[in-house]
């Protein structure tokens, strides 16, 4: 038998991930792999490098940082979330991310990414940490129009979580026989169309896959919540969720919202830690 946990993304909504998980850590829970798309990727990685609060340490103390967000490192960069302050200046000078117990974890780890040549999903196990696999964690939440297109071994990606948001057939694939699934928005959610269509399909013109896949976006991940759910009802996975809608947008440069949304974590997490313990019994 084989535990796993599934990481949605949604940018700064990734900080209910974040209290969600720093809880499963504090109390010793212990899952043989984890896939996280987007900030899923970019927050759970502390988990294999057993890091609790570092995710809301760095964000709060840099949310403000113009070099870390902002409209400024958009113009000039072409990354709204500045690349090299956000994924090498902060884990390997400001912050550090534990490289060497991440690479001694036996725990799996895997990021998706979205192949904008293809449209699909692109799965990555990430080994060791460094600076070259950072850019697999980079690519994986690269939003389109708040980021740019990033190259990472032979692969031209954006943002995971337009190709496979909750990639928990993914994890079932790969032998992951019981998954806890993290999600970001509430259980009775509904992803609509994109409104933004019109604008994407003139900046990303040259990717006709990429924009099929945008097209059907709502009815792919609708779909994934409705694997979910069965996957849940067949005892298979155990779905944990904000009851209400999580109070951040995308981008907050206010420290107290990101406080708020990591609490709201922490306390559904904690709320559900003794059914996660008896789900994921060794």
């Amino acid at each position: 038998m084989k535990y796993g946990l599934v990481l949605e993304g949604g940018a700064m909504r990734g900080l209910f991930t974040a209290g969600v998980i720093d809880v499963f850590m504090e109390n010793g829970v212990v899952f043989d792999g984890v896939v996280g798309v987007s900030a899923g990727a970019a927050f759970g990685c502390n988990y294999k490098s057993n890091q609790p609060g570092r995710a809301i340490r760095y964000n709060t103390r840099f949310c403000r940082d113009k070099r870390y967000c902002s409209v400024r490192s958009l113009i000039k960069t072409g990354d709204m979330f500045g690349a090299d302050f956000c994924y090498h200046e902060i884990p390997e000078k400001l912050d550090l991310f534990d490289f060497e117990t991440y690479e001694s974890s036996a725990m799996e780890f895997f990021v998706v990414c979205t192949d904008v040549m293809t449209g699909k999903p692109v799965y990555h196990r990430c080994d060791t940490m460094n600076s070259h696999e950072l850019e697999w964690l980079r690519a994986s939440a690269s939003m389109p129009m708040a980021a740019k297109i990033v190259n990472v071994d032979g692969y031209d990606m954006l943002d995971g979580g337009i190709s496979d948001s909750v990639p928990l057939k993914f994890m079932e694939d790969s032998g992951y026989d019981r998954n806890v699934v993290v999600l970001t928005q509430p259980r009775d959610y509904t992803k609509e169309k994109n409104k933004l269509m019109p604008l994407l399909k003139i900046v990303y013109r040259k990717y006709p896959e990429l924009l099929k896949i945008m097209e059907n976006r709502h009815k792919i991940y609708n779909g994934e919540l409705k694997y979910v759910r069965k996957a849940e009802h067949e005892k298979r996975a155990l779905v944990i969720a904000p009851e209400t809608k999580l109070p951040v947008g995308r981008v907050e440069h206010d420290p107290d919202v990101l406080r708020e949304v990591y609490r709201i974590g922490r306390k559904v997490g904690t709320k559900h830690l003794t059914e996660v313990q008896k789900f994921t019994a060794h």
